[in-house]
């Protein structure tokens, strides 16, 4: 037996749904022009707000390390782990080389030191600049 659904007509239509406050501001915001040096300090952060990226820089502080040693070390496949190297390195704070079959990766000490004194600068809170309009001593 086949059922067909047919629309209840007599039933009023339902109002539309309007956007949620959250929703509005979200939308307000992605119009509003955004400074380049913010957004250049977004995406490091962006890039380290992931707690897998976090464990991989910790153990890249040790010194290099292949991929099957992250993978070990950090407990994520393969893909993952290259997933997250890449996004490191698309920031700016991991290189890699290719050693035989293997990548090994390591931290770029002077592109985080690059990236605290940007920060700083970016902020106002670099030495000898005034402090933000508002800022607690």
């Amino acid at each position: 037996m086949i059922r067909r659904c047919r629309p209840n007509l007599g039933t009023p239509l339902e109002p539309p749904l309007s956007p949620s406050p959250a929703r509005i501001r979200s939308t307000i915001a992605s119009v509003v022009d955004q400074p380049d040096d913010l957004r250049a300090v977004r995406l490091i952060h962006k890039t380290l707000a992931d707690v897998n990226r976090l464990r991989i820089v910790r153990r890249l502080a040790q010194g290099e390390a292949s991929v099957s040693e992250l993978i070990d070390h950090v407990g994520l496949s393969q893909p993952l782990v290259s997933w997250h190297l890449a996004k490191l390195r698309l920031a700016g704070l991991v290189e890699t080389r290719r050693a035989g079959r293997e990548t090994v990766s390591r931290l770029l000490p002077e592109a985080w030191d690059r990236f605290a004194a940007y920060e700083r600068r970016v902020l106002g809170l670099a030495a000898g600049e005034p402090r933000p309009h508002g800022a607690a001593s």
